[in-house]
Order: C-alpha cells, then structure tokens, then sequence
C-alpha cells in the first residue's frame, strides 16, 4: 500500500462500518433444540431472541458509548491487519490515544486515534453531552512529557484524529443504537472554549452536530486552540503536580548536558 492520507483511510472504512454489538449473549436460556441452525445472520439472530439468550445493551450513556468505542476499535485493527508494514497498539482503559498507528503505510511517524461516542439529543440538531476531546491538566498540558497511560508524548505524535459516533438511542431494541454515523475530524477543529465536565477537567467540543460534521469549531486554527486550553487554570492535584515537577526538571538537565553536535 503506498503511503496515504490516514484520515481519508479513516473516512473510507468508518463509511462501511456495520454496528457489530447488537445485544449482550446470555449463556443461560430455555432453547432445548440442539444444534441450532441458521441460515443468515437474521435468522441467527431471532433464534437466540426466541431461546431467551439475548439480553439489551446498556441503556447508561458512558457504559453504552464504552462498548460500542471499543469495537470501533476491533473494526479498524482487523482492516489495519489488512495493509502490510504497519503496527498499532491499542490503548488503555483511562489513557490516550484509543488505538495508536504507526509504520510506512501511512508515511510513517505515529498517529493517535480517539473514539468518541455521543447520542444525539431529541431534537436531533445537537448531542445531548458535550464530547471529551483531551484531559487538560495532564499529557495535553505538558505535551513533551511521556506520561502514564499514554506510549509516548503528545508532541511526538504526527497526527491527532477523532472517530466521532452519533447515534440515536432506541429503547426499543437489544442493541439500543439506531442510526450510528460515523465523523473522522482533527479535535481542534471541533473544539469549543468549553469544558465537557463540571468535576473532571476535560477539554469539550461544539455541542451542534452540523459544526461536529463540518469541523466548525470555536477556534480559526490550532495554534489558537492549543494556546488558549493550555492556559486554562485546570486543577492538578498536589502529588501529581510533585511528580510533574521532576519529570519537567529531570528532563530540561538532560536537555542542557546533551552534547552539541
């Protein structure tokens, strides 16, 4: 594969994505007839509702957005397993990014993808949550630190690009998604100047889904972007701030005795 764009490798298989998580398996049920034969998917899946093995996904948003995030990122390490000379590591629970690329495939460096799930409010025109783009007062702050929870800094990565999942809830079915849309967008140009959290200190993006489609943020460029959350005055817990410190001072020591070439 020659080298390309990694967002529009990203449009091109969000584009044909099919919701895979339809309804949790329950092992115990009342079906009594063994084996159980289907003849298509639809079949399959009416014979295990009937059998009583099916049971509803989450109602809860974030427990909701957490299974269907995570295989958003099933999908796309099958299709990257697809392109020779290429790597990827999957993120952590609590870390940045969800699925990190790297190799030729894509011109090389590394690049940091994030899956955002956000449903969509009734009226349709907005989601009903302001979507998390960064935690503010750690890797994104001090962007040349390589942190915990994330393979390296924030500033060594080329690339920085959100998945972005609207979805409507249906209350009516086992995988309570209906009309699942798939956004690629750089995370500044969806930024908004407010926080996605009255608690948490998270970084928000623009809450109207036209602005999240068309990459219309609060912010003309991502200079302006970075500049203005990384003078936020987020709070950063006393030990944290300790640990920060060190690593700030070890590494402008190694910065000064590094000889001159």
């Amino acid at each position: 594969m020659m080298a390309s764009s990694i967002r529009d490798w990203l449009v091109g298989v969000c584009e044909v994505y099919a919701l895979e998580p339809i309804a949790i398996y329950r092992a115990a049920s009342d079906m009594n007839a063994w084996p159980l034969t289907a003849g298509n998917e639809q079949e399959l899946q009416a014979k295990l509702k009937a059998g009583g093995h099916l049971v509803a996904l989450p109602k809860e948003p974030a427990a909701l957005a957490n299974i269907i995030e995570v295989s958003i990122v099933d999908y796309l390490i099958r299709e990257l397993q697809k392109i020779g000379e290429q790597v990827h590591q999957r993120g952590t629970e609590r870390g940045y990014p969800d699925l990190e690329i790297s190799g030729p495939a894509f011109g090389g460096g590394h690049h940091a993808i994030d899956v955002k799930i956000a449903r969509r409010a009734k009226s349709g025109k907005q989601t009903e949550s302001r979507i998390t783009l960064y935690t503010g007062n750690t890797y994104f702050r001090y962007p040349d630190l390589h942190l915990s929870g994330t393979y390296r800094a924030f500033n060594d990565y080329v690339s920085h690009l959100d998945i972005i999942g609207l979805y409507t809830l249906d209350e009516t079915s086992f995988g309570r998604i209906k009309d699942l849309e798939l956004l690629v967008q750089e995370p500044w140009k969806i930024g908004s100047k407010q926080r996605s959290s009255t608690t948490r200190e998270y970084i928000g993006a623009v809450t109207s889904i036209a602005d999240l489609k068309a990459g219309k943020g609060e912010f003309a460029t991502a200079e302006e972007f970075y500049k203005f959350w990384r003078a936020y005055p987020f709070k950063i817990g006393r030990l944290v701030q300790k640990q920060l410190d060190k690593m700030i001072e070890a590494q402008t020591k190694a910065a000064t005795q590094k000889p001159k070439s």
